[in-house]
């Protein structure tokens, strides 16, 4: 099985058995691999060079996976970021949300589950170049989706991918009860309590750009899920 796409891919993984059949995996699906063992060496080789995705374990020497996908996002907000970890508690899921992961997979795994995570996501960002541009407009509000920038009133925000996502799924939906699930569904590509968790977090930023417009507004729906009012 081969990829349409030859996608350059950080791999930061000291499990080194792990590591070769990941390796193993992704170049025989036509993906192009560089591997670290360390955090401190994947945060030296991504400033050196230009990935379409990162694959992160969390426990790592020298700087952990939370402290690698930190500096990618100070780099860039539309390289999508997966961990891979045997942590498997609420509070470090969300923590590797909020860290700024787009999915996160626990050990042991499926390496097809791994494929198609990955090759889901890279075709996610290979939209974001396309000759189409996306945008919504509303009094006092205009969200350009390819360039993640969305002017709110007098201001102007660069939105993460994530929020950016979330936001055009809204605009697509205007003065509609959206469920939970099916926001998650849609946005993230599967319903997930821990998801779920980082949703609202998103959802909570989101209000805080356009809180000083006064015809649009994200509803909290209890107990059903959102409606974005404009």
């Amino acid at each position: 099985m081969q990829s349409t796409y030859k996608a350059n891919i950080l791999l930061a993984e000291d499990d080194k058995s792990l590591a070769f059949m990941i390796i193993d995996a992704l170049e025989d699906y036509g993906f192009s691999v560089t591997h670290c063992e360390n955090g401190k060496e994947a945060i030296e080789v991504f400033d050196k060079n230009i990935f379409d995705i990162c694959l992160l374990d969390v426990m790592m020497p020298e700087k952990d996976g939370f402290m690698v996908a930190k500096r990618i996002r100070a780099i860039s907000d539309v390289i999508p970021i997966l961990f891979i970890s045997t942590k498997v508690l609420e509070e470090d899921r969300i923590k590797g949300y909020q860290t700024g992961a787009d999915d996160y997979i626990t050990k042991p795994f499926s390496i097809q589950e791994l494929l198609m995570k990955v090759d889901v996501f890279l075709r996610r960002t290979q939209k974001l170049t396309s000759d189409v541009s996306v945008v919504f407009s509303f009094p006092n509000f205009k969200f350009n989706y390819n360039e993640l920038k969305l002017a709110a009133g007098n201001e102007e925000f660069v939105l993460t991918q994530k929020e950016s996502d979330l936001l055009k799924f809204f605009c697509e939906h205007p003065n509609v009860i959206l469920k939970r699930e099916e926001i998650l569904l849609n946005v993230w590509g599967k319903d997930d309590f821990f998801l779920g968790r980082s949703m609202d977090v998103y959802i909570t930023k989101l209000r805080k750009f356009i809180k000083p417009i006064t015809n649009i507004s994200i509803e909290t729906i209890h107990t059903v899920g959102y409606k974005f009012i404009c």
